[in-house]
């Protein structure tokens, strides 16, 4: 079968079976392409929230799939790849933050999205990439227990000085393998060309951005800017997805090492064999957990996230 005839035989199954496709932004191109929602981990699944489907397929991490059954527990929620996990999301678990509860009381805990289910269920709050320095700021408590990225923690903390906020040693491995050379090499090959990085990257380059922001951020920017030249600091698929949609402009990978390889676990024929129901994994989380985790979500949307 060529790219297009499995394609065409995903689109007819899934209108057949009533499938929702959520597709991350940092799928391959031939994914985004079938899917009926694309974009960043959070707003995937607010809109598998409002589809009148009741089978949703993930093609992202596990992570992901599980805030789409935390948001939709009625809906049958499937993970094209088992295997594809986050080693942020799975770097802590719930005795770790407990012992830290335990040690700061005082501290409000901040969860990033990128976290297991089970360990948003002892967390206060959630936040995105996007909202966090929005989420951090208008919290009443000054002091904050900020996990797991400590990167994207020191750049909250850089823009809302007033608060202490205390980071745990953790973050995305695939950011934080780029350093300040890598930057500064970019810059020299490209010196037309703006730099743009998710705050997952460590300080020492996000300092030297033109633009910090969340995957979605970093797209909309390049697109609406009236620059000609971007070098891309996330997942290098967005610099692949950003050629494609601004043919005239050109698009830098920041460092060649920028690869997710959870996020390509997924492949077209996954995601053919899940529609066939011969493939992926049922996400499935105890009546506990789904109301204890939703806590901290729905504390993030009451303070606009």
């Amino acid at each position: 079968m060529t790219i297009k005839e499995v394609q065409d035989e995903i689109l007819r199954l899934k209108k057949e079976q009533d499938i929702c496709i959520l597709a991350h932004s940092y799928q391959a191109r031939e994914i985004l392409e079938i899917a009926d929602f694309t974009g960043d981990s959070y707003a995937l699944s607010k809109m598998a929230k409002n589809a009148p489907h009741q089978t949703v397929l993930m093609c992202g991490v596990r992570f992901m799939a599980e805030t789409v059954k935390i948001l939709s527990p009625e809906k049958r929620v499937i993970l094209s790849h088992p295997q594809a996990g986050c080693p942020m999301a799975e770097q802590m678990d719930v005795e770790i933050i407990q012992q830290m509860k335990e040690r700061y009381p005082d501290h409000t805990v901040v969860a990033y999205i990128n976290t297991t289910a089970a360990l948003k269920t002892v967390c206060d709050v959630c936040v995105t990439s996007s909202s966090a320095v929005q989420i951090v700021r208008q919290l009443a408590n000054d002091k904050i227990l900020f996990i797991p990225d400590c990167n994207l923690g020191a750049f909250v903390a850089k823009q809302v000085p007033e608060k202490q906020i205390k980071l745990v040693q953790g973050g995305c491995p695939v950011h934080a393998a780029v350093t300040r050379k890598h930057a500064e090499t970019a810059k020299s090959l490209h010196p037309q060309a703006e730099l743009l990085v998710h705050p997952e990257c460590r300080p020492e380059v996000t300092e030297l951005a033109d633009y910090v922001g969340s995957t979605s951020g970093i797209m909309n920017y390049a697109v609406r800017s009236d620059k000609k030249e971007f070098i891309i600091g996330t997942e290098n698929s967005i610099a692949e997805h950003l050629q494609y949609q601004c043919p005239e402009k050109r698009f830098y990978l920041l460092s060649k090492s920028l690869i997710c390889e959870n996020m390509k676990a997924t492949t077209l024929m996954d995601v053919w064999n899940c529609c066939r129901g011969q493939g992926g994994e049922e996400i499935t989380l105890p009546p506990e957990t789904i109301t204890a985790a939703r806590q901290c979500i729905d504390a993030m949307i009451a303070l606009g996230g």
